[in-house]
């Protein structure tokens, strides 16, 4: 099943004859234990575990930060020929010759060559100079780490750290995932271990679109969140609120369950974890 906005938020196909490229893409895995949109896991997380992607080799994948204007420039014309409507926004060369990493508005990143005819998505990986390097890994944080920064923290419900902050996370999470409410029932713990929990709304259906709207809209978003996930049905009137660009944008990180947990450096760290296992994942001791 292929997750879409609810109706009320896209454009009618019928007017725009706008085919929307991220029906083309393929859905990538979860990390550890979460709740994706069909209540299942995908069975490609054992497969992805075994690639190496520690920060010692990933991160220091060599890397041109600098966009291509040519590969986005016929990119988009190539897009565009075939009745496809989307904004790309960079073009990054890879470790791997004539391989481009894109950035585009609303979608998760994906690969294109030098035409910029071809749309990859999935790993790339380097092999051959000791443990395999996934060469996308930087890349993918760093923009992660930029997008997380960008949210404004008014546009989160943020539970923070007792004492002295020691990590940060960012957690995209639904009301009604089972997983998302467990690790909710450890959020004190959790911030008693100086860890801050950023929470942005990420509905799995267009059912939980209007019940992630009214926490958003409610006068005390910590207590309406901490009872939903406790199964009360939460009511307050309509507002403008952020959950759908908060959805927009977990979608272009790559983000296909909840919860799904994100460091400051834009790492994903998992699906639900431990209050033990987060702040191991976070470098606390």
């Amino acid at each position: 099943m292929m997750l879409s906005l609810p109706s009320k938020y896209r454009k009618p196909l019928i007017q725009s004859q706008r085919k929307p490229l991220i029906g083309l893409l393929i859905m990538t895995a979860m990390l550890s234990a979460g709740c994706n949109n069909n209540q299942e896991q995908s069975a490609n997380d054992a497969a992805t575990s075994n690639i190496a992607q520690s920060d010692s080799t990933a991160i220091n994948a060599p890397v041109d930060s600098k966009s291509d204007a040519t590969i986005v420039s016929a990119l988009q014309s190539n897009l565009k020929a075939s009745g496809i409507d989307e904004t790309i926004t960079s073009a990054v060369p890879t470790a791997m010759p004539g391989i481009y990493w894109v950035s585009a508005d609303g979608l998760p990143s994906f690969f294109t060559d030098a035409e910029g005819k071809h749309i990859i998505q999935g790993q790339i990986i380097q092999v051959g100079d000791g443990e395999p390097i996934d060469i996308s890994a930087k890349l993918i944080a760093q923009s992660a780490k930029e997008k997380l920064a960008a949210v404004d923290e008014k546009d989160m419900v943020i539970f923070p750290a007792k004492g002295q902050t020691k990590g940060v996370v960012y957690a995209f999470t639904d009301a009604d995932c089972g997983y998302c409410r467990k690790l909710h029932q450890d959020i004190d713990e959790t911030n008693n271990l100086g860890i801050e929990v950023r929470y942005l709304a990420w509905p799995r259906s267009e059912e939980t679109f209007p019940k992630m709207e009214a926490i958003w809209c409610s006068e005390d978003r910590q207590s309406a969140l901490t009872a939903a996930k406790a199964g009360a049905n939460i009511t307050a009137a309509n507002c403008p609120n952020p959950v759908q660009s908060e959805w927009q944008l977990g979608m272009s990180l790559g983000v296909r369950g909840t919860p799904a947990i994100f460091d400051q450096n834009g790492q994903q760290i998992g699906g639900y974890l431990p209050p033990e296992q987060m702040a191991a994942a976070l470098g606390i001791s």
